[in-house]
């Protein structure tokens, strides 16, 4: 379970093919695509702290929806929705242990209005002839950790992010192609439902 938690309290995201971008993508025109970002499909591939490897699928519905559903042999689960995130372990069929989303750095991608220029989140932002790559954090909260998203354009896109928790583990997580026509119900993201479906 430590790298489900590792992937809640870090956040990062790569994939295998990025498209070239024609220059440093700014704060603003990050913050948008965020922020029109609101629902999206597509799958994943996490790479944990101790080098190992799980794939899924991820469903995000803006603001405070979000969804891992881990392949096997992981049978694991994540849900954030309602202001929290659980981790559900399907090989022990436990209840799933919970955190607030506020205590993630998960929280500033979900969150209702996302602005990366605001005094203190961002404390790296740079280009590397390919990627503009954003580190964020809550300046409220810096002792969460913080998240790295690196972005390409033309058009703009969420490649990867990589969080850090407060002891230096990272998680990886690289998306694949993201269906933002994808329907996604509210109750798919229920944390509620998922216990009783435990039962």
């Amino acid at each position: 379970m430590r790298s489900f938690k590792t992937l809640i309290l870090a956040l990062g995201v790569s994939l295998a093919a990025l498209p070239a971008a024609a220059e440093k993508l700014s704060l603003g025109q990050l913050s948008g695509y965020l922020n029109q970002l609101q629902q999206a499909k597509g799958s994943f591939t996490q790479i944990n702290d101790d080098g190992s490897i799980s794939t899924g699928t991820i469903s995000i519905r803006r603001p405070g929806m979000a969804r891992f559903d881990y392949n096997p042999p992981a049978k694991a689960l994540v849900l954030a929705s309602g202001g929290e995130v659980a981790i559900f372990d399907k090989k022990v069929g436990s209840s799933p242990e919970r955190y607030p989303l506020g205590d993630t750095p998960l929280s500033i991608i979900l969150a209702k209005s996302v602005d990366l220029t605001r005094s203190g989140m961002v404390t790296s932002h740079t280009y590397d002839g390919t990627s503009t790559i954003v580190r964020a954090r809550d300046p409220k909260r810096p002792e969460i950790g913080t998240i790295d998203l690196v972005f390409t354009g033309n058009p703009v896109e969420l490649r990867q992010w990589v969080i850090r928790d407060d002891s230096g583990s990272e998680t990886t997580v690289i998306l694949g192609e993201l269906d933002k026509s994808a329907k996604l119900p509210h109750n798919i993201f229920s944390i509620v439902r998922a216990i009783e479906n435990l039962r």
